[in-house]
């Protein structure tokens, strides 16, 4: 799993691949984890990993389970100091610590600064960092802090191209950006479509636009990688197709996620127009791209869109996101995006006001 998506702040660094395989490993737990931040995915599957650590037959006896709004925190510390029975370890888990307030969750500190050897707690705080300070300094001390970040819009490609690879898979470029387009940045559905094309696939195989139109849905013609491809060569006849397949398919085209798509594009292009360093690594660098072949893109765009024909750009699209959302019209999301398409088309470098 790539380490950019899961951090700790405690030293050394632990990963998400790290942390998991020393789970299931068998090997001794420490007596204190800290489960925290935006990303919920790795978060709920280390939980999953950490319920599943005792034997069976040990689980009705030795694995705790609290939910902190309904938990008194003398009630999560009188466990902790309990004797396993009949086994060498017991599991306590807090959950939901991020539904409480940070002084509620900070009593926990006083266990945390001498916790029991024989006991696991895992402390759980899913879609915001925990807060306390003392407790917080005691488990780094005593213990481990995962921190689950969420991965930032232009990580995403690596992200699911690192995902792919680690099935013994490869991706076409193209069918990676219909990926990132579809799947976003919502971590389980990106694990869950990329473990079914990996099923079907086999080891060894490479994701194509053709695989994924097959079995995931997204046309391999008619997406929001072939629409900023046309637009980017100002290929009207085209754009305009793919905006009209939107509209009679708008289950699995979302005109939001489409402009988000294009205001991602055209912004970039203003970062490339801006870019001193005009070499192929100096745009990379500046634009957060890992491959040559998706700085094409932004080589055609350019010769298309001058820097006040791409500042238009983005004024448009914040107006349809304004209008689309019932703010100033009430048109149909789709026509007001098919006008869209034609502003993009007709930019001349007039911005309105």
């Amino acid at each position: 799993m790539p380490a950019t998506t899961s951090k700790t702040s405690a030293a050394p660094a632990v990963t998400f691949s790290a942390l998991s395989k020393h789970i299931t490993s068998g090997k001794d737990l420490g007596p204190l984890y800290l489960l925290h931040g935006e990303e919920g995915y790795y978060i709920d599957q280390l939980v999953d990993l950490f319920e599943q650590y005792l034997p069976e037959e040990d689980r009705d006896f030795n694995l705790y389970t609290f939910y902190a709004p309904e938990t008194d925190m003398d009630t999560v510390m009188d466990a902790c100091r309990r004797l396993p029975m009949m086994a060498p370890r017991q599991m306590v888990i807090l959950k939901e610590a991020q539904s409480i307030r940070a002084d509620s969750l900070n009593k926990l500190h006083y266990y945390a600064e001498q916790p029991v050897a024989s006991t696991t707690l895992v402390i759980v705080s899913r879609g915001v960092k925990a807060k306390g300070k003392d407790l917080i300094a005691a488990i780094k001390k005593n213990g481990v802090i995962f921190e689950s970040a969420r991965a930032r819009d232009r990580e995403i490609p690596g992200v699911i191209s690192d995902i792919i690879q680690s099935k013994g898979l490869s991706v076409d470029p193209k069918a990676l950006s219909m990926l990132r387009d579809y799947l976003g940045n919502d971590m389980a559905r990106i694990h869950n479509e990329i473990d079914k094309l990996s099923f079907i696939l086999g080891k060894g195989a490479m994701v194509t636009p053709e695989a994924i139109e097959r079995n995931i849905g997204i046309s391999k013609d008619y997406n929001n990688f072939e629409l900023v491809s046309a637009l980017s060569r100002r290929d009207a006849a085209k754009a305009m197709t793919i905006a009209e397949y939107f509209r009679a398919n708008p289950k699995n085209n979302p005109t939001v996620l489409s402009s988000a798509t294009l205001f991602n594009h055209f912004s970039n292009l203003l970062i490339y127009h801006y870019t001193r360093d005009k070499t192929p690594a100096g745009y990379m660098d500046a634009l957060g791209l890992k491959g040559t072949w998706a700085l094409r893109e932004y080589e055609i765009s350019a010769a298309n869109y001058n820097v006040r024909q791409t500042i238009e750009i983005i004024s448009a699209l914040r107006e349809f996101d304004c209008r689309s959302k019932g703010i100033g019209s009430r048109q149909n999301e789709y026509k007001l995006f098919k006008d869209l398409i034609f502003r993009i088309l007709t930019s001349s470098g007039v911005i309105r006001m």
